[in-house]
């Protein structure tokens, strides 16, 4: 979910309601004591943003107290270790999906981390390279006596795409071998298929992740349908989302900060439209903010007419400028 799970999506997700945790995007952790907050685009927050969970990409247990120490500057409101990413970049740096094979190296970092935080500590996993039970047995005990407080489960191997059909029945088996919360993760985008997962995994909650960038009102249906939480019925308007989504950019994100954000918000909203793909074409082919919405504009005058009236014209070169020093990190300074 990187570059998708910024400040302008979780806002986004608030105004319908029904989420219960959010989260960052994936922080390089040993960035974080130099990053100034909060210009950093990793680090905007506003006020109503909360509880947040700071998710750390980490390959050791370097540094971990001067990390933590930055954390609770920023006052963080649970902290999550990333041992489930199966990007190549995050891989061959040691971090994400490759700590699961390295137990070792992952018990010095979770114990390091719990001696420098009271705050909540989380983990995300996948299933591992192979079907493994004993192997994943092993590593979700150890993660649960090191003091993880929550532990979420995509459940799927580190190789299989997102095509794949999750295997809710293994997030079942983790639930069984631990005494702390099992949250499952993979596929969740409806009411229907957070049924069918909490029927298959018994799970005590669940992670969304694709899902929350195309339809953000999804938490809300999914409280109300599922948990049955008195939340009212979401009223959407898809260009009036979306100009919503601009406005953030606008308001809290520096000018070379804010196109590439859309477009990749656009890449999964756009799916709202049978013809959709014309949206994150056009989108995806601008060169400024206000090319891209000016593109959305007449996608939506065609396509979503009623949902058009109100709609503002944009300017983001006029937007109050922001100091921002932050740059999208390196590979060598990835962890």
């Amino acid at each position: 979910m990187a570059g998708l799970t910024h400040s302008a999506l979780r806002t986004t997700i608030l105004q319908y309601g029904g989420v219960g945790l959010l989260s960052t995007e994936m922080l390089a952790a040993a960035r974080l004591p130099a990053e100034r907050s909060p210009h950093s685009p990793y680090l905007v927050r506003t006020e109503q943003e909360s509880p947040l969970s700071y998710q750390l990409l980490l390959a050791n247990d370097k540094n971990i107290p001067q990390i933590f120490e930055a954390l609770h500057r920023l006052k963080a409101d649970f902290i999550d270790l990333n041992l489930g990413c199966p990007a190549p970049l995050v891989r061959r740096a040691g971090g994400g999906s490759s700590l699961m094979e390295d137990p070792i190296r992952v018990r010095k970092i979770v114990s390091s981390a719990r001696q420098n935080t009271t705050l909540p500590l989380t983990a995300k996993i996948r299933l591992g390279e192979t079907l493994d039970e004993d192997k994943l047995r092993n590593f979700c005990l150890m993660l649960a006596g090191e003091g993880i407080e929550m532990l979420t489960v995509h459940a799927r191997l580190r190789s299989e795409p997102f095509a794949r059909l999750p295997r809710w029945n293994w997030v079942a088996k983790v639930k069984r071998w631990v005494d702390i919360p099992v949250v499952a993760n993979g596929s969740i985008d409806s009411v229907a298929s957070a049924r069918r997962c909490l029927e298959e995994s018994g799970a005590d909650g669940l992670m969304i992740g694709r899902a929350a960038a195309r339809t953000p009102w999804v938490f809300a249906t999914i409280a109300r349908e599922v948990y049955g939480l008195e939340i009212p019925e979401p009223n959407i308007c898809l260009p009036q989302l979306y100009q919503g989504y601009v406005d953030a950019l606008i308001q809290r994100f520096q000018p070379d900060r804010r196109l590439g954000r859309l477009k990749e918000f656009t890449h999964y909203f756009a799916r709202n439209y049978f013809f959709g793909h014309h949206l994150a074409a056009k989108v995806q082919a601008s060169s400024s903010l206000d090319e891209a919405w000016e593109q959305a504009v007449a996608f939506f005058v065609v396509n979503d007419v009623d949902g058009c009236e109100g709609l503002a014209t944009l300017s983001a070169t006029k937007a109050e400028e922001v100091d921002c020093s932050s740059q999208s990190p390196g590979k060598e300074t990835l962890l």
